[in-house]
């Protein structure tokens, strides 16, 4: 009986703990659907050019986030598009969005990170990562060819 009291005392003070936690995580929906935490902030940087973006709160972010910052050679696919393989597999809850849309960051299979520069329709099936928040100029900045991006924390 004492073992069970004390048990029970544990879990209040586990819940009690819980409800007084002040770091709070702020969600908010955007327009896709996907659900967004204000602490997942991203900078990607193309040669002298910053982009602000969002991760998605989800394993496949999170598991991208503990790789920040990464410092990547992106090659040039289908003059809409840059990938890198990762050498490690990342979490994947991959579905077909339908249309891909300029500033979009998308994981393929489990380790092929992409970055959209052009909207564009697609049947191929995806894992969101995160979205940049405003595209304007990315196309440029990445330009036609492979280009070095680096991705770190905001």
């Amino acid at each position: 009986m004492k073992i069970i009291s004390t048990f029970a005392l544990c879990l209040i003070c586990i819940q009690i703990h819980a409800c007084n936690n002040n770091t709070e995580i702020k969600q908010v929906n955007n327009s896709d659907n996907h659900t967004i935490a204000d602490s997942m902030k991203l900078k990607i940087k193309i040669g002298n050019h910053i982009f602000s973006a969002t991760l998605y709160n989800h394993p496949t972010a999170f598991a991208f986030k503990a790789k920040l910052p990464i410092k990547i050679n992106m090659t040039e696919l289908n003059g809409n598009e840059k990938y890198f393989d990762l050498t490690d597999d990342l979490p994947t809850n991959a579905s077909k969005p339908g249309t891909i849309n300029a500033g979009d960051l998308m994981l393929y299979g489990s380790t092929t990170i992409v970055l959209f520069y052009k909207t564009f329709s697609s049947s191929y099936s995806y894992t969101p990562l995160g979205r940049i928040e405003n595209p304007s100029g990315l196309a440029a900045a990445l330009g036609s060819g492979n280009v070095t991006v680096l991705f770190e924390l905001d």
